[in-house]
């Protein structure tokens, strides 16, 4: 059964990045977004390292932190076959109720795709009236309904 990974947040953090479940090449990185056609740390790196590939997971995290960004996803645990969020069912939400206590300072919640918010507004719906929030293209591969200058262009609206 797939487990998400701890969140990536500190006390500094303003914008929350929200995902669904870690995929298949995630999960066995251990790090969040590690699918090589995945265009969400392409994303990041245009956002704020001037297009310049990260070197490695640590440089991704620095980048993140340096910019008050977070990361984390919204089912802790589910059944799924391959890496589709489609294909999930019988799943555990995370308690983001609790996380946003502990963490006040987080104002955006930025979720990576129709799915994520889903689950989100599904388990959490009271939250939504209570933060700021937006619904932004899916950064996988499997979304190929927009162009990567589409989702570089959503995407940048709300990290810069």
């Amino acid at each position: 059964m797939p487990t998400s990974f701890n969140y990536l947040i500190d006390d500094n953090t303003r914008i929350l990045i929200i995902g669904t479940m870690p995929g298949e090449a995630s999960l066995k990185a251990g790090e969040y977004y590690a699918h090589p056609r995945n265009a969400f740390w392409h994303i990041i790196a245009d956002s704020f390292n001037n297009g310049v590939a990260f070197a490695d997971y640590q440089s991704k995290k620095a980048y993140l932190k340096k910019y008050h960004i977070g990361l984390w996803d919204n089912l802790k645990f589910c059944q799924r076959q391959g890496s589709l969020d489609s294909q999930i069912s019988q799943e555990t939400p995370n308690d983001f109720e609790t996380l946003l206590q502990n963490y006040p300072n987080i104002k955006l919640l930025l979720f990576n795709g129709q799915k994520s918010f889903a689950f989100f507004k599904k388990y959490h719906p009271l939250l939504l009236s209570q933060i700021s929030y937006r619904i932004l293209p899916s950064t996988s591969p499997a979304n190929a309904t927009q162009s990567y200058a589409e989702k570089l262009r959503a995407w940048r609206q709300f990290l810069n």
